[in-house]
Parts: structure tokens; sequence; C-alpha cells
């Protein structure tokens, strides 16, 4: 598999755990789970903005954000629209990078003010990285709450595993074709 092809799987899976960590968060009461409910939002919301600057590192324009989260906190559905408009712009962009492109190292200005300088392909790299710990961080916010309240909220599985096997069940099947499909050749 080539690196272009492992980052689309990548960016796929990104696009279905964000979906999923944002729909289990419908979870937190507002009221009940208020201050979880703030954080995780936060949380996600740092994401979407590091997705976005790093989106226009890649594509060489000015970010415009002077922070990686601003004070403004979106809702939830403003903030899976703009996540999954972020997500299909990177799946986008995996679809047509070249390998010449991928390792072409790209000088940027973080939003602190020091410079950076990555390749293409460690930029792409650090969006997915960064975005599971995050996500993993918005998952044990949402753990504690769902164990304080006893709620029984639904909490995602985010792994690259269940993603696979969730959305390409056949790899159940371990590689076997089933009886059915081969009746008749």
């Amino acid at each position: 598999m080539s690196a272009g092809e492992l980052l689309f799987r990548m960016f796929r899976y990104q696009a279905w755990a964000n979906e999923e960590i944002l729909e289990a968060m419908k979870g937190l009461d507002v009221e009940h789970h208020a201050e979880e409910r703030r954080l995780t939002l936060r949380l996600m919301n740092h994401c979407l903005i590091v997705n976005k600057i790093f989106a226009a590192h890649l594509t060489g324009h000015s970010h415009g954000f002077s922070a990686d989260n601003p004070p403004d906190t979106p809702e939830l559905d403003e903030l899976r629209s703009e996540l999954a408009t972020v997500d299909r712009w990177y799946l986008d962009y995996v679809s047509a990078v070249t390998p010449a492109m991928l390792s072409q190292a790209v000088p940027f200005v973080f939003t602190d003010g020091d410079n950076g300088y990555m390749t293409r392909e460690e930029m792409l790299t650090h969006v997915i990285t960064h975005g599971g710990y995050h996500r993993g961080e918005a998952g044990r916010v949402m753990k504690q709450a769902d164990a304080s309240s006893g709620q029984g909220m639904k909490l995602p599985w985010d792994t690259y595993a269940v993603h696979l096997h969730r959305t390409e069940p056949e790899r159940r099947l371990q590689g076997r074709v089933e009886p059915a499909e081969t009746a008749g050749k």
C-alpha cells in the first residue's frame, strides 16, 4: 500500500471517528454535564482549528488564526458540519496528492509565531495523530461524566480496527469467501 493510499484510509477513519465522537457527545446533558460538554466541544473545536491551519499550510494560504482554539466555541451541530467539511477536504486532498508532493517540505509559521518546516506527509500524519489524541481526551471526559451520572451514555469506540471492521464487515471472514458467493460459479 502506498503512503497516499494509507493516508486516504487514515483520513477516512478520522472522518468516521469524528462523526462517532460528535454523535456520542449528544449524550452530554446540557444541564447535568455543562462543564463536560463545554470541555469536549473545546477539544473538538481545537481539532477543527488545527485541521484548518494545516490545510492552509498544505495549500500555501494564510489561515487567519492567531490561536489554535479561539475563545468562541461553536455549538455541536455547527462543529459537526464544519468538521465534516474539513474531513471531506482532507479526503479530496489525499486523493489527489502525488508521492512527489508528499515528500516536499513546506515552511510555515505556527500561531505562536514560531517557524515550522515539515513535509506534506508529516503534516498529514500530524493531523491524524493530533485528532486521535484529542478525541481520546474527549472520550475520557465523557466516560467520567457517564460514570458519575449513571446515565448509560453511548460512548464511542474509536479505534482504527473497529472502523475497518464496521465499514468493511467482510474483514470478519478473514479473507475467506462466503459459500453463497461461490454458489453457481
